[in-house]
């Protein structure tokens, strides 16, 4: 098996992505369950609301430890704060049974010694090969390509939704990646929150755009539903048209 596997989850804000990759993360698990695999799971989205979706708490995120490493620089200006920053981050990272969580927190603010995307980027150049497979909740558009933060990535999942605002992110995603020669092995395109009866629709308004759709996930009405009761997303049951949209997905990409 490969080790170190990285699977980002991206696209326009609103889309369903912390839903994706929760779910991506529980049917992984299903999928390999005869192996004994681990996964990392990382929260890059200023908004944190994959533990939510999990059911999982954290205490502190990568951006709090960055925050008291630049109070401690102040005192003392000869502080390697990426050297004290990697020996801090297992202290972190939260530990399931088989995933582990690290939640990144809080974006990067002006003047910043430390910038989170610096952080992202030493996290999948180190702690990723520790793992059989990251997956990454991405922030919202595009920067976490721009900044070039999800360099090295086996799947990028592009989620789109009915809008055409979603379409032109994820054109702008493709490009991004093409101008900075992102090592992005594989851009699959999903589209998610899809109406019964809407399926063709959307695949056709996506190839007047040069997208091509690879995965439908179904409107999903448990999902907020469960939103709404605080129940966390993969709690969801097998038969549920996300749940059964996203094995395709694993089975695809796994």
């Amino acid at each position: 098996m490969q080790k170190g596997k990285v699977i980002s989850v991206s696209g326009k804000g609103g889309t369903g992505k912390t839903a994706i990759a929760a779910l991506l993360i529980r049917q992984i698990l299903k999928y390999k369950a005869q192996e004994d695999i681990c996964i990392l799971a990382i929260d890059a989205d200023a908004d944190s609301n994959l533990p939510d979706a999990l059911g999982i708490s954290y205490d502190k995120t990568a951006g709090d430890i960055r925050e008291s490493l630049l109070e401690d620089k102040h005192r003392d200006v000869t502080l390697d704060v990426r050297s004290e920053f990697e020996g801090k981050i297992a202290e972190i990272i939260v530990e399931e049974d088989q995933y582990d969580l690290l939640v990144m927190g809080r974006p990067e603010g002006p003047g910043c010694y430390c910038p989170v995307n610096h952080i992202i980027r030493m996290i999948l150049d180190t702690l990723t090969k520790n793992y059989d497979y990251t997956v990454i909740d991405c922030e919202a558009g595009l920067e976490h390509l721009s900044r070039r933060t999800t360099r090295d990535v086996d799947v990028m999942l592009i989620v789109l939704d009915t809008t055409v605002k979603s379409r032109k992110t994820a054109l702008r995603l493709r490009k991004v990646a093409e101008e900075i020669d992102a090592e992005v092995k594989k851009m699959m395109n999903v589209a998610n929150k899809i109406p019964e009866g809407a399926e063709e629709q959307i695949i056709e308004e996506a190839k007047k755009q040069d997208l091509d759709i690879e995965e439908i996930i179904p409107f999903d009405p448990l999902i907020p539903e469960y939103d709404l009761k605080g129940i966390p997303i993969v709690a969801l049951p097998d038969g549920a048209p996300s749940v059964t949209a996203v094995r395709r997905i694993v089975k695809r990409i796994v």
